[in-house]
């Protein structure tokens, strides 16, 4: 079995503050800690979040001891909620991710603009629940997901219109969309915006150089993690033959595997590096003859504080 080991892969810098915010808070403040929301998209780091004494809620209203802290997760939150959390006197800890929190900046300027907002990403996602969230007046807020949606807008021409995206989108298909958007509204007042972070980004292009390895793609991340997802996504559009998105190693469809000479693997943004470690753990098992070839299409060296 030829193995390709794609880098980057797995955490992103927004995921690693999060998580060190609430290592933090945990070695500070003891037990328990609220988190409103799952802090990241990973079923692992939620059950082991949850072991460690971490109190995950939907609102803040389900906050039994009031005196404890609550992490806000890394997808950002309503600005109604912060006001919420000021109002009960909350001990309010912010996770989001510093781009995240630009784009709350972005939408916040443009609605000051009085512009019409065109916000790409999907409706019920946390990160556009709370991006939406940041400003009063949503009547000139129309958000699409796909270029049919794109079609479908009705904006009158003159008026000053503004986008914004989710930051974990499929890179190929926004910019297909803002495409279509730049040349049909020629008032855009933000023209060169695209929000989709650079570890999306990143992920995304590294998995379009392991599929010019192998035809077959493991991905390893939750289900309703987006830029997983994408990744996913991206491994079939960019011509891989078969891809899997697995939470771990137990979900590999080992059968059908055991058929292909070869195997690329990468790891979402939220996704531990403890997870590949394992599946890699499986293969050797598995199979009396593997090389590992490691794939790297750029070195990540941002952090943010």
């Amino acid at each position: 079995m030829e193995i390709y080991l794609v880098q980057p892969r797995g955490f992103c810098a927004g995921v690693r503050r999060a998580l060190d915010i609430v290592d933090k808070a945990l070695a500070q403040k003891g037990k328990p800690i609220y988190v409103r929301h799952e802090i990241v998209h990973n079923k692992h780091i939620i059950e082991d979040l949850k072991k460690r004494g971490i109190v995950f809620v939907n609102e803040l209203d389900e906050i039994e001891d009031k005196t404890r802290p609550v992490i806000l997760s890394a997808h950002g939150t309503a600005a109604s909620v912060l006001q919420q959390a000021k109002y009960q006197k909350l001990h309010v800890i912010d996770a989001i991710c510093p781009l995240v929190e630009t784009v709350h900046k972005q939408i916040q300027k443009l609605a000051k603009e009085n512009a019409e907002i065109i916000v790409i990403g999907k409706a019920t996602h946390p990160e556009i629940i709370g991006t939406i969230g940041q400003i009063d007046n949503t009547t000139k807020v129309y958000i699409i997901a796909t270029l049919e949606d794109a079609e479908k807008l009705i904006i009158p021409e003159e008026n000053k219109i503004g986008i914004v995206t989710q930051t974990t989108l499929s890179v190929d298909e926004t910019e297909e969309i803002v495409s279509y958007l730049r040349k049909r509204f020629k008032n855009i007042i933000n023209f060169n915006q695209v929000n989709i972070c650079f570890a999306t980004t990143n992920r995304q292009n590294a998995v379009r150089q392991l599929v010019q390895k192998t035809p077959n793609i493991i991905i390893i991340g939750s289900k309703n993690s987006s830029n997983s997802t994408h990744l996913k996504e991206a491994a079939l559009r960019y011509g891989a033959k078969r891809a899997w998105l697995v939470d771990d190693a137990s979900e590999v469809d080992w059968m059908t595997l055991d058929q292909c000479q070869s195997v690329g693997i990468s790891a979402g943004a939220s996704a531990p590096e403890y997870l590949v470690e394992q599946l890699m753990s499986f293969l050797k098992q598995r199979y009396n003859n593997i090389n590992v070839h490691n794939v790297i299409m750029a070195e990540e060296d941002i952090s943010f504080k």
